[in-house]
């Protein structure tokens, strides 16, 4: 049986985060790409989250599932990025302890909270589609608010579990660790004890956590696209699919790389691709969706040319 080891047995009081290179030169353009990705990151979420408050046409439940999607994609860049850039430019790396700790479950947890907030989303869309007369009447705004806090309720706690198991192993040295940001398999690798029941713990709460809301989001939209071909015009066809296909898009994003990343076994570990790949579901999501969004969406795009013709 597994037993937690006494805290006294971990002596690492910080960890060395590798990043991507140790070149000056080369860490100078990564520095520059990386700050415009999280700038237009953070900035793209911020005008979504801007005109869904301003605009009161945009008050539906629709939109403030948008609103809670980039606030949510806000905090997870933002956990991960501004440290990273720091260690670009930096002559140290190191990481504390106890903020790998918090940088790994705060990441975590919004991670997590998004993986379910999806199946939300995925369910707004089929009643809109499905139920599109009883819409306001099934999503009131209290079981917006109760689906919302059940998300991150569920997020942050699952994500305390795989924290605390991963932080409470022995790290006797060596503190290399070889990512840009405390990931959870990237610690544990450097555990001097058998990691067994942690990754079956991790492998659980995987398939919790995303096979089981990918599943829910396929068969929401299993039942969204018999209905769409019941419609009879083409245009209006069209018009249901469009709905949705944003949602498919970013979900697609997200779950691709976060279900090669931790699904699969720890023999398969590959630091670099691991590395590579982990940028899909951490930067390039959170700077995509505002696009994706944006670009698709004929409401977002009108409060923002008018709000633009206000100003």
């Amino acid at each position: 049986m597994w037993t937690p080891p006494r805290q006294n047995q971990s002596w690492v009081s910080e960890f060395i985060l590798l990043g991507f290179s140790s070149d000056p030169t080369s860490n100078r353009v990564l520095f520059i790409a990386f700050l415009l990705l999280y700038l237009s990151s953070v900035l793209g979420n911020a005008l979504i989250i801007t005109l869904i408050c301003l605009d009161m046409q945009l008050h539906t439940p629709m939109y403030f599932f948008l609103c809670i999607l980039s606030l949510l994609d806000m905090g997870y860049v933002s956990t991960t990025i501004p440290q990273m850039l720091v260690h670009l430019l930096a002559h140290s790396q190191t990481i504390s302890f106890s903020g790998c700790w918090l940088q790994m479950y705060v990441f975590g947890a919004l991670g997590l909270t998004e993986c379910i907030f999806f199946v939300v989303m995925a369910y707004d869309r089929y009643v809109a589609i499905c139920h599109p007369l009883r819409y306001t009447v099934i999503l009131s705004w209290d079981l917006c608010t109760q689906l919302t806090a059940g998300t991150w309720a569920c997020g942050f706690f699952f994500s305390l579990i795989h924290t605390f198991l991963t932080m409470r192993l022995p790290y006797c040295g060596p503190n290399m660790v070889n990512h840009y940001f405390c990931e959870g398999p990237s610690v544990r690798s450097l555990a001097c004890m058998d990691t067994h029941f942690i990754e079956t713990v991790d492998l659980v709460i995987s398939i919790f956590m995303v096979l089981v809301p990918l599943s829910l989001i396929l068969a929401s939209y299993i039942r969204i696209g018999q209905t769409i071909l019941k419609i009879k015009s083409t245009q209006g066809r069209c018009k249901a699919f469009s709905t949705c296909a944003s949602h498919l898009t970013v979900v697609t994003l997200f779950y691709a790389p976060a279900i090669y990343i931790y699904m699969k076994p720890n023999s398969s570990y590959s630091p670099e691709r691991d590395k590579e790949i982990s940028l899909f579901y951490n930067v390039f999501t959170a700077f995509l969706n505002p696009v994706v969004y944006s670009l698709r969406n004929k409401d977002i795009k009108g409060a923002f040319f008018q709000s633009d013709g206000v100003g």
